[in-house]
């Protein structure tokens, strides 16, 4: 189980769950193709994310195999939003999971998704006791692949056209980080 205490607090960075006031800074982002085009759902609407806020995304600790934490991300010091980011917990017996991250565009290539990445992965190995974290990518997403080799994970597979997204088949690029990898690349 994963019950963490908000906000989380990172070197520029909280993170913390999402309110009702997280509708309009994520409508700024999420509404838009070019931002969204790697991930699994188009651009959103205002309706949309309210929705999403009070279900998929409003959840605050994780108790269970098949649950996701999404978390917004906010610069401490100035209050905005500046992204989000997301840990899934898909396996209790192979102590499995997931991280994925989405950022505004003016907040892109300020290291925010990295340090925010980070934290989700900490949480991951040291709180919630995970043995392999991935990363899921379309291959198109070369932003995203240069994030997971930074957290330092490493590119395990290519899949060719695994899924059936956005009217096209995608290439998936699976990445990997295991908790001894982590361990020692965290040592103190």
């Amino acid at each position: 189980m994963l019950s963490p205490t908000y906000p989380i607090r990172t070197a520029r960075l909280l993170l913390r769950p999402m309110t009702g006031d997280d509708v309009e800074p994520m409508l700024r982002y999420k509404s838009l193709p070019d931002v969204v085009r790697y991930v699994p759902y188009g651009p959103l609407s205002r309706e949309d994310i309210a929705e999403r806020i009070t279900t998929r995304w409003g959840r605050t600790e994780l108790t269970e195999p098949g649950q996701g934490m999404t978390l917004a991300i906010e610069e401490q010091g100035t209050g905005r939003l500046v992204g989000d980011v997301v840990l899934f917990w898909h396996s209790a017996e192979n102590r499995s999971g997931e991280v994925g991250y989405i950022l505004a565009p003016d907040a892109m290539g300020l290291g925010y998704a990295t340090e925010a990445a980070e934290m989700m992965l900490r949480l991951a190995f040291e709180e919630l006791g995970l043995h392999r974290v991935v990363a899921r990518l379309d291959e198109r997403n070369a932003a995203s692949a240069r994030l997971a080799e930074r957290l330092g994970m490493r590119r395990e597979a290519r899949m060719v056209d695994e899924e059936w997204c956005k009217d096209e088949w995608c290439t998936m690029l699976i990445y990997a980080l295991l908790e001894d990898e982590w361990r020692a690349a965290n040592a103190v």
